[in-house]
């Protein structure tokens, strides 16, 4: 599998992102469940494609029960957070975390105070990681 193979199975489309929020917030579900969740406004052969494309992809896990299949989300919230803002860094940003904040910035998505906000709880983190690192020594 190349790369880009990858980095494109990396990303949830916005769609494939719906279905996954269905999984982390409500947990396993059949199609029917999963299309109920969705407020039934997809058809249940588009919500089955989704379930089917998720578990290609390694985002989702299913399993036989009875004569229908229960899935359930193979990766974590955080885990799809990390990696679609990874990507977002990469394809806009040209990998530069810094450039990101820029522009959210430069557009006014985030304050200075924020920043600063941010930047607390970046250090204390640190810290805390370090501790834990010394503890295990």
């Amino acid at each position: 599998m190349t790369a880009t193979k990858k980095q494109k199975d990396a990303v949830l489309t916005p769609l494939e992102l719906r279905v996954m929020q269905v999984l982390w917030e409500h947990g396993a579900g059949t199609v029917a469940e999963v299309q109920a969740e969705l407020g039934g406004e997809l058809a249940y052969t588009t919500v089955q494609t989704m379930l089917n494309v998720l578990v290609r992809k390694g985002k989702a896990r299913r399993q036989q029960e009875g004569r229908a299949f229960r899935y359930d989300a193979a990766v974590s919230r955080e885990r799809a957070t990390g990696s679609a803002v990874g990507d977002l860094v990469r394809r806009m940003f040209g990998g530069s975390p810094e450039a990101l904040l820029m522009a959210m910035v430069d557009s006014r998505q985030i304050s200075a105070a924020e920043l600063a906000e941010l930047a607390a709880k970046l250090t204390a983190a640190e810290e805390a990681a370090a501790k834990k690192d010394k503890e295990r020594a």
